[in-house]
C-alpha cells in the first residue's frame, strides 16, 4: 500500500507523543522520591521506548522521515517541569503533571487515529493503538498517586 499523507502524519504522531512521554519522563525522574511512583515512571519509560522504536522501524522500512522535537519545545518541557516540581515535588503533584501529559497525547492520537484510519497502512494503525491503549492503562495508573 503506498503511503499517503495522513498515513506519514499517524505515524510522525505516534514518534512525536512518544518522544514527548520519555522527554517529559526522563525530566521528572530526578525530582521523584517517591520509589514505587519512580519504578512505575521507568516502566512507562521502557514502553514509550519501545513503540518509539516500532515507528522509527516501521518508517526507516518505508522510507518516511520522523523528525525529533526541537530542542526548544524540550528546554520549555524541562524548564516547565522544574518549575512545576520546584513548587510541589510531592507524588500527588508527578502524578498530576504526568496524567495532563499524558491526557494530551490520548487525545492527540486519538484525533490522529480518526482522521487517517481509513488511508493508513495496518502496521501504522496497530502501532498507534498499542500507544493508545498502553497511555490509557498509563493514565489509569497514574491516577492511583492522585
Amino acid at each position: 500500500m503506498a503511503e499517503t499523507k495522513k498515513a506519514s502524519e499517524l505515524l510522525a504522531e505516534v514518534y512525536r507523543n512518544t518522544h514527548y512521554a520519555l522527554q517529559s519522563i526522563a525530566d521528572i525522574l530526578p525530582d521523584t522520591e517517591d520509589e514505587k511512583l519512580r519504578e512505575e515512571l521507568i516502566k512507562m519509560h521502557d514502553g514509550y521506548e519501545q513503540i518509539s522504536g516500532k515507528a522509527a522501524i516501521y518508517a526507516r522500512d518505508n522510507g518516511i522521515e520522523l523528525k525529533e522535537p526541537g530542542a526548544v519545545k524540550k528546554a520549555m518541557m524541562w524548564g516547565s517541569i522544574k518549575m512545576n516540581t520546584l513548587k510541589d515535588d510531592s507524588s500527588e503533584h508527578i502524578a498530576e503533571m504526568m496524567t495532563q501529559g499524558t491526557v494530551m497525547g490520548i487525545t492527540a492520537l486519538s484525533r490522529s487515529l480518526g482522521e487517517s484510519r481509513e488511508e493508513s497502512d495496518e502496521q501504522i494503525i496497530q502501532i498507534a493503538e498499542e500507544l493508545l491503549q498502553m497511555e490509557q492503562k498509563y493514565e489509569e495508573t497514574l491516577k492511583t498517586y492522585l
